[in-house]
């Protein structure tokens, strides 16, 4: 919710966990009524969903699949884990670039140029 920014949202969301997948033996989807993203907002979820598709549909039928990428910046969302950290006890939006190594991602911070694991900071 955090990372697409949903909270307080009045659109239907379902969240399905633990589906079956052909490809990845299980899933997760989430489905938002009348909500459309652009790509920037859905690129986020590569955060903790690098493999993830993202269908739009329309009158029941999938007119769209796009797969999410990897941005190389992320504003706002995720919190830094160095407690003096300039954004922490001030009201100044975080800022991180992205790291991807293989199945590991981290975020650097802009800040204090720590590193973390994207696991936990959300």
């Amino acid at each position: 919710l955090d990372i697409l920014n949903l909270k307080g949202v009045e659109s239907q969301i379902t969240l399905g966990i633990n589906l079956a997948s052909k490809i990845y033996g299980k899933k997760g989807i989430i489905k938002i009524a009348d909500k459309f993203f652009e790509d920037d907002e859905l690129n986020r979820l590569a955060l903790i969903a690098p493999n993830a598709t993202v269908n739009v549909i329309k009158d029941f039928k999938v007119v769209e699949k796009k797969k999410v990428v990897m941005p190389e910046e992320v504003t706002g969302i995720a919190k830094c884990r160095n407690p003096k950290c300039v954004p922490n006890p001030q009201p100044i939006k975080t800022r991180f670039k992205t790291i991807s190594d293989g199945n590991e991602i981290s975020l650097l911070c802009h800040f204090c140029e720590k590193t973390s694991s994207v696991k936990g900071l959300f």
